[in-house]
């Protein structure tokens, strides 16, 4: 665990939460607001309130357009005047064995959870001011990949990988990057994979106490997440 031993001040920053519907960016979205930020989620669909009109503080994007990322945050600067978080929670799985699956899912995979990934990353960096925070949810596969999930690994680790890179071409700028490995957590996103079936996982963690950590992280200036940084 590395810090710079900051205390990041949420009050009234503006935070950005790709992915910001699902299990574990819904509990990001809010244990941010409840430290006082300003939240906004994206998602490929549209989300509306109890009224059925569009909800203001979400946008509905395709992040794997690196076009589609960079109107995201324009969009976001422009209404807010500032962005000061990001935060990728977004991502699919795909299960099986390399030798029955397909290109196309392979395609899906590393164009959502990789591609996308540095898309948003970049143009958050071109954006965002000293002092902001972009963190990016590798998880414990990007650390020891496994048989039957070779595709969705090789994809979070190359997620962790340009994370490490970014962390140093970022600092010069005075931003603070987090690659965050947490466990299995139970998000939903097993049972809604793109091919292949899930395997029997035991008990994951909740992702309301994953969200606390990484938030922490925020808090405290710390730098990188691994497993080991999660409790059960």
């Amino acid at each position: 665990m590395n810090s710079t031993n900051n205390t990041f001040d949420f009050a009234q920053k503006v935070a950005l939460i790709a992915g910001g519907t699902g299990g574990l960016g819904s509990a990001l979205a809010t244990e941010l607001r409840s430290r006082g930020c300003i939240v906004v989620t994206v998602s490929r669909t549209q989300l509306t309130q109890s009224t059925q009109s569009p909800d203001p503080n979400h946008i509905a994007a395709d992040l794997r357009s690196p076009d589609s990322a960079t109107a995201v945050i324009d969009q976001v600067i422009a209404k807010h005047g500032a962005l000061n978080i990001v935060i990728n929670a977004m991502g699919v799985v795909a299960f099986g064995e390399i030798s029955a699956t397909s290109i196309d899912t392979v395609e899906e995979v590393f164009l959502t959870n990789t591609f996308g990934h540095i898309f948003l990353m970049q143009a958050a960096l071109r954006k965002i001011s000293q002092g902001s925070v972009l963190v990016g949810i590798s998880g414990i596969i990007a650390e020891q990949n496994l048989p039957g999930m070779s595709v969705y690994g090789a994809s979070k680790a190359a997620v962790r990988s340009f994370d490490e890179a970014l962390a140093r071409e970022a600092r010069k700028v005075g931003v603070r990057i987090i690659d965050a490995r947490p466990p299995h957590t139970e998000t939903g996103l097993a049972s809604r994979a793109v091919a292949g079936t899930a395997p029997k996982f035991p008990r994951g963690l909740e992702p309301v106490a994953v969200a606390q950590r990484i938030i922490t992280a925020i808090a405290n200036g710390e730098t990188d997440l691994p497993s080991t940084s999660f409790s059960n």
